[in-house]
């Protein structure tokens, strides 16, 4: 395990790693769900805080815009932040920055549970992110490297439906904690719930991931490389800043043109990390991942699928809050159908792999399509009288859909990467993700509320969401669309070295 997490794995070590690694039991049944752990508190902790809003606001004074930056900051910096820790990790050890990601965000959660005003608040949410973006992706280096052939899949599989529960934990739990005032603390448990299961993670990490040191080829002429950090850095602040922002401005001017901005921005990070590559340095992003056409594709398909998916998690909440009247409790409730699906359909995924290998993707966005195509239909025939219940069956067709569409779509896309490079291009891919929700939620958002205007009925709220689930479905659309050079069967230049890489890319 030492050599899988920690160094980079070599020709030789490869056969010893694989024969070990074949089978998700002993040691390695607990190194995942050490990992899962991590992953769902990562993945809770983004929807958990929404809830408790209007308490946070009352309890601590806090403005609406105080209160929307400690929300939207932690999006902000989480998404900053990724590439840097995937790379740190690919530099210093997983195990390392598993260890320091978590202790920064289990102590910036307990912080965060005892701020005593909006301003310590908002730096805790900050830190929060920061440690998040640390340790994520070093789980899927972890699953990349010390998993392969069917047991990768089961890894996979099972990182799927920790995505699917914590979503759904997260929205419902945090609205059960607000309801049940535990210890009179009200608001603060959505923050110190984080805490033992920080702890827990921790103890995980130290007692099965060994200390080793980063193999000696590992950090000898590579460093991090801060002017891309710089450049990644501002292009995405550029982009992320009024994505986050702007609705709630209402698109101001200085919106557009951070955004407008953010593209030469990008372009320059790329001319810079292509001529340190050139010159033998060590890039933030091997510009050589780009050119595994997986790799590309996955990160064109992740944009286009978190986009719908995200946004509409957020129309369909309003819809369910502001349109419906549900509580907030019972609104997260609405959504334990898809997570179940969600959940299903990525533990099905490897036994359905087995079947359709990759294709399982095409069945797995073809009805995330249908299934938003189901709901748009539902929503247009009840009208006022919609009801969660009439919404049931589409959201488990779009649940299950989207089950099939994650971790699949991870292992494919990051199926050869080399394992120096791991936790870089998990970054990448996750930082796609991270980019193409906040585009969604965005995106949809204007078009909801620009839908809606100034009315408050539930005819036109319901109206509102049918126009913007055609949005939702042309994305749906688009995610499958780009799955053929995703699926196509590797040219020669784009097979990867390892046998194990090859297998994955089939």
């Amino acid at each position: 395990m030492t050599a899988v997490i920690d160094a980079p794995a070599s020709a030789d070590a490869r056969p010893r790693e694989a024969a070990g690694a074949e089978r998700v039991s002993g040691r390695n049944l607990w190194t995942l769900l050490v990992v899962m752990a991590g992953t769902f508190v990562a993945i809770m902790d983004s929807f958990i805080v929404n809830v408790a809003v209007p308490s946070i606001r009352a309890d601590l004074n806090a403005s609406l815009a105080q209160v929307e930056l400690a929300v939207g900051g932690y999006v902000l910096v989480y998404g900053l932040l990724l590439v840097t820790g995937g790379r740190l990790g690919d530099l210093f050890g997983t195990r390392r920055l598993l260890l320091a990601g978590i202790a920064v965000f289990t102590l910036a959660s307990l912080a965060a549970g005892l701020a005593p005003d909006p301003v310590t608040l908002v730096v805790c949410r900050v830190v929060q992110a920061a440690g998040a973006a640390l340790f994520y992706p070093q789980v899927l280096a972890v699953l990349q490297t010390a998993f392969t052939g069917r047991a990768r899949a089961r890894a996979f599989a099972v990182f799927g439906a920790t995505i699917g529960l914590a979503s759904i934990a997260g929205q419902v739990l945090g609205g059960l904690l607000v309801h049940l005032d535990l210890f009179g603390l009200g608001w603060r448990n959505v923050f110190l719930v984080n805490v033992p299961f920080g702890v827990l993670t921790l103890a995980g990490v130290l007692g099965l991931l060994p200390a080793g040191r980063p193999a000696a080829g590992r950090t000898t002429g590579r460093r991090l490389d801060p002017a891309g950090v710089g450049l990644l850095g501002g292009a995405l602040l550029l982009l992320s800043v009024p994505l986050v922002e702007g609705p709630h401005l209402g698109w101001p001017a200085w919106t557009l043109v951070s955004m407008a901005a953010s593209l030469p921005a990008l372009a320059a990070f790329v001319v810079w990390e292509r001529r340190v590559a050139a010159r033998g340095g060590s890039p933030l992003v091997d510009p050589a991942l780009f050119r595994r056409r997986a790799f590309s594709a996955g990160n064109a398909v992740a944009l286009a699928f978190f986009a719908g998916n995200a946004g509409l998690f957020f129309v369909l909440t309003l819809q369910l809050q502001n349109g419906m009247g549900y509580s907030p409790l019972a609104a997260g409730a609405a959504f334990v159908p898809l997570a179940v699906a969600f959940s299903a359909a990525s533990l099905l995924g490897p036994r359905l792999t087995d079947r359709l290998g990759h294709h399982v993707l095409t069945l797995g966005y073809a009805a995330n399509a249908a299934g938003t195509l189901a709901l748009l239909g539902t929503v247009r025939a009840a009208g006022t009288e919609l009801t969660g219940w009439a919404l049931l069956p589409a959201l488990a067709v779009i649940g299950f859909g989207q089950g099939l569409g994650v971790s699949p779509l991870i292992g494919t896309a990051l199926a050869g990467v080399p394992a120096e490079d791991a936790g870089s291009a998990g970054g990448v891919l996750e930082t796609a993700g991270q980019i193409g929700m906040s585009l969604g939620v965005s995106a949809l958002g204007m078009v909801f509320s620009t839908a809606l205007g100034p009315a408050t009925s539930p005819a036109a709220y319901s109206h509102a969401f049918a126009l913007t689930l055609l949005g939702n479905l042309a994305l749906a659309l688009a995610a499958l669309a780009l799955l053929p050079p995703l699926l196509r069967r590797n040219r020669p230049a784009d097979t990867p070295h390892s046998a194990d890489g090859a297998q994955g890319e089939r």
